[in-house]
């Protein structure tokens, strides 16, 4: 039980416990999906301590990762895990799970801007993104570090429709998207990390 003499700290608990009881949910529908929103979180929480976002920044950052793709719930499992090229009304359909994702989270009232974040994870700077074409700094730079973690992790692991990538492929492709469609602080930050890594 959350410390109720703790205002703050109950806060924190119950959305953490609503994050949970959304990821339990997931896992029962597609074991794959969590475990990719568990290290994408990681990365990018590694990504954004470089760039020494502050305490509840990182806190909201981390939240919004770990449940970035929880809209993909309303997809069929059979165009989630579909080997090859998708038709155009695939891909249209598995767009619109950012918005679902920001719609779910958005019935839970987080202290932080989790599903702002959310909403933003696959925007580009260059406003080619989805599902509503921001620009610059209008995306938040949270879903900006989300979506280079997004990127790395979906090309270096395995996804239930393809072998992994490689991680030398995955900081190209961000590489050269630097700029482009990808924040180039939080490129720089990733290429940093994994550098140090290996």
């Amino acid at each position: 039980m959350p410390d109720l003499a703790d205002p703050i700290q109950t806060i924190h608990t119950l959305q953490t416990q609503a994050l949970d009881a959304l990821l339990a949910l997931q896992h029962l529908i597609d074991n794959y999906t969590p475990l990719h929103e568990d290290r994408v979180a990681a990365l990018a929480l590694q990504i954004g301590r470089r760039l020494e976002l502050d305490a509840p920044r990182l806190q909201a950052l981390h939240m919004a990762a770990r449940v970035h793709d929880i809209g993909k719930i309303n997809i069929p499992l059979d165009i989630l895990n579909k080997p090859g090229k998708l038709s155009e009304a695939e891909f249209d359909l598995i767009k619109t799970h950012a918005q679902t994702s920001y719609e779910v989270l958005n019935r839970i009232d987080f202290s932080l801007p989790v599903a702002d974040i959310v909403h933003a994870h696959h925007e580009y700077i260059d406003g080619s993104g989805y599902p509503r074409g921001l620009r610059g700094d209008d995306i938040l730079l949270e879903s900006r570090i989300l979506t280079v973690a997004d990127i790395v992790e979906s090309m270096s692991e395995d996804r239930p429709y393809r072998k992994s990538l490689g991680m030398p492929a995955a900081l190209q492709e961000i590489s050269r998207l630097r700029g482009i469609r990808l924040d180039p602080a939080a490129v720089d930050a990733c290429l940093q990390l994994c550098a140090n890594e290996h």
